[in-house]
């Protein structure tokens, strides 16, 4: 066997099933196999870090609220600096999957950093914010090269089957990963767990190294950095999918730089009862990602898409609501995390079915860069807020704000022409 597959964007002859034998037809495809291979490892990693890296400021470093805050603001303030710049460049770069297997690489190493620190003795808050920040940055990098790849190995009628397929192995890793990551916390110690991470890393770099796709041309001229915010502002349905997630990232965000505090501190749970609540919980985005493709069939994507605006952040609610026995608390917490990963899946899944068609592929960097600057870059702004308002008010209160908050995204939303889609819509120009 070669060391590399080469193949053009899989698809099926008109009228064919989308699954034959065990396999969906699509994982049957080997470019697209590898391709979702190296996405599913690299969620499985990331849930653990998730986990593990709040876990080692709380545990370690007995962080405050204020700390935790600047903890999540470090990894995600890149989006807002970074990610036009990035987008503009990547559309220009000729080679997006090498790209992506030196971003992969850099992080495995940055994250090993922080163990080797640690069994050295050497290990400072200040070094989780170092390393929060320079992974945050080469993600920026991938995710914005991570869209001209996937038109690369999918073909445009698989969009949702594939997104289903990708958010599918999201949603697992949100069952198994903060399970194993509160496992590996309770057992390794929370720096100790971050090797797992870091050889996801590598291994979802191997996968991208055996395909060889058809990458699209890359775009002429300048940077032009204002180029993918032009677009989303002239087209009406992305420009209202963007402000919609972006508001209800900004109060999302306010809740999780606050939630592993609240939830060890305040409720009183330990690493690995929390770790396997959220994995439990998670089971929630298994069921959404298989409901998704029927929801879209029978009731078309901008009904479903708005049920995911409304279904991930209601659920939510019950956080700081959550009191009294453990076991009660544990069972609202489960809801809450159940509830909500069905509305994500069906969030995620036509959102990027959505933005994707809309957008031309000489324009798919510039425009995952002009995203990802508006909707990741307000995620450090909520983070910081939470962090502030955990420190003024207290952290329930700030829950119940942010939870509270979150559901206003649903607007934006339902007055455009969104909700009116029943199939995906033809690329703008």
């Amino acid at each position: 066997m070669s060391a590399e597959a080469t193949a053009t964007p899989v698809t099926a002859p008109p009228g064919s099933p989308s699954r034959r034998g065990p396999l969906p037809r699509l994982l049957r495809d080997r470019v697209f196999r590898r391709y979702w291979s190296a996405q599913t490892v690299s969620y499985f990693g990331d849930e653990i870090s998730a986990l593990a890296l709040p876990l080692l400021a709380v545990l370690v470093f007995q962080a405050t609220p204020a700390e935790m805050g600047y903890l999540t603001a470090a990894a995600l303030v890149p989006n807002l600096l970074f990610s036009l710049l990035a987008g503009a460049w990547v559309d220009r770069y000729p080679h997006k999957r090498r790209l992506m297997i030196l971003t992969d690489l850099g992080r495995a190493l940055l994250l090993t950093a922080v163990p080797v620190a640690y069994l050295l003795g050497v290990l400072t808050l200040t070094q989780l914010y170092v390393v929060a920040f320079a992974v945050g940055t080469l993600a920026v990098l991938f995710e914005v090269a991570r869209g001209p790849l996937f038109v690369s190995v999918v073909a445009r009628p698989d969009y949702v089957e594939a997104n289903t397929l990708v958010n599918g192995s999201r949603a697992m890793s949100h069952v198994a990963g903060p399970s194993i990551g509160g496992a590996l916390v309770q057992v390794l110690t929370a720096p100790i767990a971050l090797i797992a991470d870091a050889l996801s890393y590598v291994v979802s770099a191997y996968f991208l190294m055996r395909i060889r796709p058809t990458e699209p041309a890359p775009a002429r001229g300048g940077l032009a950095l204002g180029g993918g915010l032009g677009f989303i502002a002239r087209t009406p349905m992305i420009r209202a999918i963007l402000l919609g997630t972006t508001t209800l990232n900004l109060f999302n965000f306010m809740l999780a730089a606050l939630f592993v505090l609240y939830a060890t501190q305040e409720l009183g749970l330990s690493p690995g009862l929390l770790g396997a609540v959220l994995g439990a919980g998670a089971v929630g985005g298994l069921i959404g990602a298989a409901l998704t493709g029927p929801l879209v069939r029978r009731f078309g994507v901008g009904l479903t898409l708005l049920a995911g605006f409304v279904l991930f952040p209601a659920p939510m609610l019950l956080i700081p609501l959550a009191g009294g026995p453990t076991p009660l608390v544990v069972g609202m917490l489960f809801a809450a995390e159940f509830l909500a990963a069905i509305g994500v899946m069906l969030l995620d899944i036509t959102t990027g079915s959505v933005q994707t068609a809309l957008t031309p592929q000489t324009l798919l960097a510039r425009v995952a860069g002009a995203r990802r600057t508006i909707n990741y870059g307000i995620r450090p702004i909520g983070a910081l807020l939470g962090g502030a308002l955990g420190s003024t008010l207290g952290v329930r209160p700030a829950l119940w704000i942010a939870t509270a908050g979150a559901l206003a995204g649903v607007l934006w939303v339902f007055f455009s022409p969104v909700r009116h889609l029943r199939d995906l819509p033809e690329q703008a120009d």
